[in-house]
């Protein structure tokens, strides 16, 4: 992609660094083989994280793309599938593999911030929000780490902690099923939450924005009260006079009603998020925004140096089986191009490196001038137009023709 955007291996760049890039063997779009096949391999620590290779490895390489992260402090990833019953008999899997995202983010933890990018001419659902909202979702534990399972028969459900130093342990009866029924226990650190706490305080500041944590407290009075006394503690000891002094703030809100005044504001404030609340509310605030494929995600690990950028958005499998099939599609590569720029300009960052940070950002920009000057995908057109009046090369161009369109806007942004 980058050769398409006539950018040349290295071309006044300087010396750039590894960082680590985290593909899918098969299920992607185009535009992301342009990015991994054209930039300099010297670069590019590959991961194979397609179905096919993380079965072989029994998913051995999703854990050393994190470690490869670690490492080199950045990671461009593109969507990844987590199997169902259905991919594990049409990949013939050893066996249903958990979500690569979460083995990674465990290894990783962090913080994953999504933030919309905003096209003025794109709709957006919720008209009100005339300013970004950015979701901080903590990315360890909870669901996506949880131990769960169906139980066919009448019986007992405890749990049981047992100290290591050998004293006493503790119990608790969580419910006697008279029949069938499914259960499951999970779980999070004090270290944990900490790291996600110390980030999203750190990301407000940085944004001038003020900050909401928002849980369930009332219900889960021990495990989301943990949160919500944690975020307390870190902010009175750490950041309150820095918040006072950029006249933000920071406040918890039940989850529900948090929901409701997000739907009421006009945006301009960071939203940290428990696990699962992040997973579901970052993409209603995308839809609301006015489209998935355009949402920036970048994973913020607590040493502050390490991010991994990807894309919002999933496989979009659909589109890429009308490919297999020699059909053209009208598939958005806006929020995997900003994976790669996040990477790029975060590169550039930890090299001071500012001609790549000058060209990430600039790309960026490009892009956005690209769809307001009414060149775009056929997603984008559909929130103007509505889908089923959409028209090719009246409304909406191809993939090829829209990268085509932000490579000649590119040139001229970079004076060629």
């Amino acid at each position: 992609f980058f050769t398409n955007l006539g950018l040349s291996p290295g071309q006044n760049m300087g010396a750039v660094n590894p960082l680590a890039l985290l593909r899918p063997f098969c299920l992607y779009v185009r535009s992301t083989f342009f990015v991994c096949d054209s930039l300099q391999l010297d670069i590019l620590m590959y991961y194979d994280l397609g179905l096919p290779y993380r079965d072989q490895t029994d998913d051995q390489v999703t854990i050393d793309s994190a470690i490869a992260t670690q490492k080199y402090h950045v990671a461009v990833k593109c969507a990844t599938i987590t199997p169902d019953e259905q991919r594990v008999e049409e990949f013939k899997l050893k066996k249903m593999w958990k979500s690569p995202n979460g083995t990674i983010r465990n290894i990783l933890g962090g913080t994953v911030f999504r933030e919309p990018i905003i096209c003025k001419n794109i709709p957006r659902l919720v008209p009100g929000w005339t300013q970004p909202i950015t979701i901080g979702r903590h990315a360890f534990g909870d669901q996506y780490r949880a131990t769960d399972f169906v139980i066919s028969q009448p019986g007992t459900f405890k749990m049981v902690f047992s100290p290591t130093d050998g004293s006493k342990g503790q119990e608790w009866e969580v419910y006697k099923f008279p029949g069938g029924g499914c259960g499951m226990g999970m779980y999070n650190t004090d270290e944990s939450i900490s790291g996600f706490a110390h980030s999203c305080f750190q990301y407000a500041i940085g944004k001038k924005w003020p900050l909401y944590l928002s849980t369930k407290n009332t219900i889960l009075k021990a495990y989301d009260g943990r949160f919500k006394d944690i975020f307390e503690e870190i902010y009175q000891a750490n950041y309150k006079p820095e918040f006072d002094k950029l006249k933000i703030w920071y406040e918890h809100r039940l989850i529900d009603d948090m929901v409701a005044q997000v739907l009421k504001s006009d945006g301009a404030f960071v939203w940290a998020c428990k696990n699962y609340d992040g997973d579901v509310q970052s993409d209603i605030l995308a839809q609301g925004f006015g489209s998935l494929g355009l949402m920036t995600s970048v994973l913020v690990c607590p040493d502050g140096k390490t991010i991994e950028a990807e894309a919002a958005h999933g496989t979009v499998t659909r589109h890429y089986r009308e490919h297999q099939k020699g059909n053209p599609t009208s598939t958005n590569p806006i929020a995997s191009i900003f994976a790669w720029t996040r990477g790029l300009e975060h590169r550039g960052k930890l090299d001071g490196n500012p001609d790549l940070i000058k060209f990430a950002l600039t790309l960026e920009r490009v892009c956005v001038e690209t769809v307001e000057s009414g060149v775009m995908t056929k997603d984008l057109a559909g929130c103007i137009h509505g889908l089923s009046k959409c028209k090719l090369n009246e409304h909406y161009v191809n993939t090829e023709d829209f990268l085509d369109a932000i490579k000649n806007n590119l040139d001229r942004a970079l004076g060629k």
